[in-house]
């Protein structure tokens, strides 16, 4: 995987606590994907088996045909459906180009328990976008 991959990981929240061998060796376990402008990449109540992180370009997440957030460079997605084994709550379409790092769901648990650093960054992001929800439905 190219050095570039390594330089962006660096400069992400969710792997900021891992030095650059461990973020080689996250980026050698991660795949690497590309998605077009309108690209559907997770559908709603349809099987949704892979953690995805993006490296560049921007993503609408839609429940029910209703745009409710951007995920951009540094975001996630995926890890609800792979975590509970259930299909996805929303489409996730690209909006601009994406370039992702990919991760299949089978892999994702030996994964994060193998960097709890990481599993922690995941757990903060997950309660932000909780506590985001909370106060949008008030």
């Amino acid at each position: 995987m190219a050095t570039d991959v390594v330089d962006i990981l660096a400069g992400l929240a969710l792997f900021a606590d891992l030095g650059r061998p461990q973020l080689e060796s996250v980026a050698h376990t991660f795949e690497e994907e590309m998605f077009q402008d309108g690209q559907r990449i997770l559908r709603q109540g349809f099987a949704g088996s892979n953690f995805y992180v993006i490296l560049d370009g921007e993503a609408a997440v839609r429940v029910d045909g209703r745009d409710l957030a951007t995920l951009g460079r540094g975001d996630f997605f995926g890890e609800v459906s792979v975590l509970l084994g259930e299909p996805p709550t929303a489409d996730v379409v690209a909006t601009r180009s994406m370039r992702c790092l990919v991760l299949p769901g089978a892999e994702v648990e030996p994964f994060l328990t193998s960097h709890p650093k990481v599993l922690f960054r995941m757990l903060q992001a997950e309660a932000r976008r909780l506590r985001a929800t909370i106060q949008w439905q008030s």
